[in-house]
This record gives structure tokens, C-alpha cells and sequence, in this order.
């Protein structure tokens, strides 16, 4: 898990990938740019006071014209280890 935050506001989960370097993996091929583990979702700890701030900053970050796909945003559950 990658995580993009300030401690001062709320954690988000993010699942993202690519769907250029999906389908390029899928043929058996490589993007020229982007890793194959792009093809895979990748989740992220993103902080931000909203979703919808949270989506604008990961848009920035992975921009949707370069094939990336923003699957979900959702509120990061807290852990506590035993």
C-alpha cells in the first residue's frame, strides 16, 4: 500500500489502475512508460478532507488521459494492532 497524506486530514483507501498496461499485459506485451504492476489495482492511503478532493488530487497524480482507471474511494478503516 503507497500513501499519499498529511497527518492533519482524513485517510481515504484508493484502488487504481491502468487500463493501457492492462491490456498491453494481457497480450503479452509491456507498456514503454508504465511498469506491468499497473495492470494490477494498486491500492492507495490518500489523505484529503473530502472524496471528491481525494479523486481531484489522485486525477493529478495519475491522470485518467494516460489510461489510468480510479476504481473506488473509500474512508481508510483505522487498524490497531493486538
Amino acid at each position: 500500500m503507497f500513501q499519499i497524506s498529511d497527518a492533519e486530514q482524513p485517510l481515504f483507501e484508493a484502488a487504481i489502475y491502468n487500463r493501457n498496461v492492462r491490456a498491453l499485459v494481457k497480450d503479452n506485451r509491456s507498456h514503454p512508460f508504465f511498469d506491468d504492476k499497473w495492470a494490477d489495482v494498486m491500492i492507495f492511503e490518500v489523505s484529503g478532507r473530502t472524496e471528491a478532493e481525494v479523486r481531484a488530487k489522485l486525477a493529478r497524480r495519475y491522470p485518467p488521459e494516460l489510461g489510468f482507471v480510479l476504481e473506488v474511494v473509500v474512508p481508510a478503516r483505522l487498524s490497531v494492532a493486538a
